[in-house]
């Protein structure tokens, strides 16, 4: 069964167990969303090894503080999506900051550009993989392939009425990645 379409049952039943200790829970946590961890920490750090240290550090806060998930807000998924861009993004500040030779005022404004570049990108990313396939889709075929709602229509078999409210409606959860607040459940830690 994909993470997407996880029951929030499993959200909870997970998060108890790792609050028990169990280490076989957090395993497999890391087998469902290692790769997700690791491709949102590397679009933000462009840097394998960084991109692996923030790996590591989400995964063991998961494991020491199950605690602040809270399946109300969201799914486990977004909750460690929402960690990883949170971490990644401190990572980023730390090690620009560190190079930065002195800090003034259009260094620093330099650096926080860059910051808020990688985090909409992030969000962008992990907004376009999250949202049901067939927005997706749609968005793939205008985006990719140079689709008007027509020819994705008859790409997709449905209606225009369908592919315009898909490119639609793909469009706005896009949009949201360049709030200055984050999507629903992909904001700070909770």
């Amino acid at each position: 069964m994909p993470a997407k379409d996880v029951p929030p049952r499993w959200d909870r039943t997970m998060q108890q167990r790792l609050a028990r200790g169990e280490a076989a829970a957090l395993g497999e946590l890391y087998d469902r969303f290692a790769s997700l961890v690791q491709g949102l920490a590397h679009r933000v750090l462009s840097d394998d090894t960084a991109a692996a240290a923030v790996t590591r550090d989400v995964f063991a806060h998961v494991w020491e503080h199950p605690d602040t998930y809270d399946h109300r807000q969201g799914p486990l998924r977004t909750w460690i999506a929402a960690t990883t861009q949170r971490l990644a993004v401190q990572k980023l500040r730390e090690t620009e900051t560190a190079a930065l030779g002195g800090d003034s005022p259009e260094e620093l404004a330099a650096l926080e550009s860059r910051v808020r570049h990688a985090s909409v990108a992030a969000r962008a990313d992990y907004i376009a993989h999250s949202m049901p396939h067939p927005l997706r889709a749609a968005l793939e075929l205008a985006y990719f392939q140079r689709r008007d709602y027509r020819q994705a229509a008859a790409d997709l078999g449905v209606t225009e009425d369908e592919a315009r409210r898909r490119l639609r409606l793909g469009l706005q959860l896009l949009s949201t990645a360049h709030d200055t607040g984050a999507p629903p459940g992909l904001g700070g830690a909770r």
